[in-house]
């Protein structure tokens, strides 16, 4: 057998015979799927209702803000323009109110853009201001069109509402927000792969740093060549690493589909599916929710998990090598974390490059740019290939973009 197998046999069965490692195998799936049921839970709570006080001498808008008042409105409005201002005020507290909205009587009304108050003892929050601007804004507007004579019925009538329908050169129909499913399938793998990479390259450094400190190394130098150490501890890491994040797996998987069941927690295709789906009558609902899941399927599949284990595995031997330099240099865990920062960085703003530009155009300049550099290819590059070669191909300023940039980032990244 050689040197750099029983390297490898060695750092697997020392990771996955470890204490710390058995128990957070099977606590972490525990952790993730109870907080995520957990979080669950807490968005199907139905929030506090606020009560608000109106004193409106102008009585122009008390009733706009009453009609307000519906079951999945946050804040009911309630109606004191008869009660004198300054008693409530003092009653704020008391009377459990958020707050007093106060519209002063005026002469013009165009004064009262400028002229009303809201009173509470704490800062309100930036929604309610601005929906109760909208509500006085659309009333001022209103009596403005009155005064100036103009038929606001009529006005209300010509007012466009414009639906966009997308269709594809093929003569198929379109979908709205595939792009932004795209770019959460290729942020979810790009994500593992950072996730990955962070948790098992401060394994590899802190096996590296145990044996340093207790000159276990200096003997296993005199035996091995300092790069088979290096190759070994990283493959051998990395396998525990894939047999930790495959229970993981079939474990969350498991309590996922139990959660569905008992907690009523929704993990099917339509969980996924984009708000403006979700908001179409059953009918609409039935058959843009097929034809989403249809374009999903016909996303590059094949490319995507080839690509996720090509960046996975260059991506995380090139950054595991980082993590074991810094090992090699420090003489404990805590002066290494000043050394970590720099590795981090990268990967971070990979997934910030990812999301904010590939999204909007995966063949921009910084798109390209970032997925040909090796700290941050394994992630851009994996965000861009579930947006398709061909439609790369056809809007790219580059010619042979499938061979040269998979290639080249590839290369790179390895």
């Amino acid at each position: 057998m050689s040197i750099i197998s029983l390297i490898i046999k060695r750092e697997f069965f020392a990771k996955v015979r470890n204490k710390s490692f058995i128990v957070m195998t099977f606590l972490s799936p525990l952790l993730f799927v109870g907080i995520a049921v957990f979080v669950g839970y807490l968005s199907s709570m139905e929030a506090d209702v606020k009560r608000v006080a109106i004193h409106d001498e102008t009585g122009l808008f008390v009733n706009e803000f009453i009609a307000q008042n519906t079951e999945d409105n946050a804040y009911k409005y309630f109606d004191f323009s008869q009660i004198d201002n300054q008693f409530l005020k003092d009653s704020i507290t008391n009377n459990g109110y958020e707050g007093v909205l106060v519209i002063p009587k005026t002469t013009d009304v165009t004064e009262l853009e400028s002229k009303i108050e809201f009173i509470s003892n704490a800062s309100p929050s930036i929604s309610f201001i601005e929906n109760a601007q909208d509500i006085i804004a659309k009333k001022l507007t209103k009596i403005n069109l009155e005064n100036a004579h103009l038929d606001t019925l009529a006005i209300k009538k010509a007012q466009a509402s414009v639906n966009i329908n997308i269709a594809k050169t093929s003569g198929e129909q379109g979908l709205k927000g595939l792009n932004e499913a795209k770019i959460a399938i290729g942020g979810a793998f790009g994500y593992l792969i950072m996730m990955f990479i962070i948790i098992y390259g401060n394994m590899v450094m802190r096996s590296v740093i145990e044996e340093k400190t207790n000159r276990i190394v200096e003997i296993i130098i005199s035996s091995v060549k300092p790069f088979q150490l290096m190759i070994g501890k990283i493959i051998g890491t990395s396998l525990a690493g894939i047999l930790q994040f495959t229970i993981w797996v079939i474990i969350g998987l498991s309590l996922l589909f139990a959660a569905s069941v008992f907690f009523g927690v929704n993990v099917g295709p339509a969980a996924s599916l984009p708000p403006t789906i979700m908001e179409n009558t059953p009918t609409e609902f039935a058959g843009t929710a097929q034809l989403f899941i249809k374009e999903l399927w016909n996303l590059p599949i094949a490319s995507i998990l080839i690509g996720f284990v090509v960046y996975f595995i260059g991506g995380y031997f090139l950054y595991s090598s980082f993590y074991a330099a810094i090992g090699a240099a420090v003489d404990n865990q805590t002066d290494s974390q000043q050394f970590l920062l720099p590795v981090i960085m990268p990967l971070m703003l990979s997934v910030y490059v990812g999301f904010f530009s590939v999204v909007n155009d995966p063949n921009s300049t910084i798109a390209v740019t970032f997925s040909m550099i090796p700290l941050t290819s394994p992630i851009v590059m994996l965000m861009r290939i579930p947006f398709g070669w061909s439609s790369i191909m056809a809007n790219s300023r580059f010619n042979c973009v499938i061979v040269w940039n998979i290639l080249i980032s590839g290369l790179v990244c390895r």
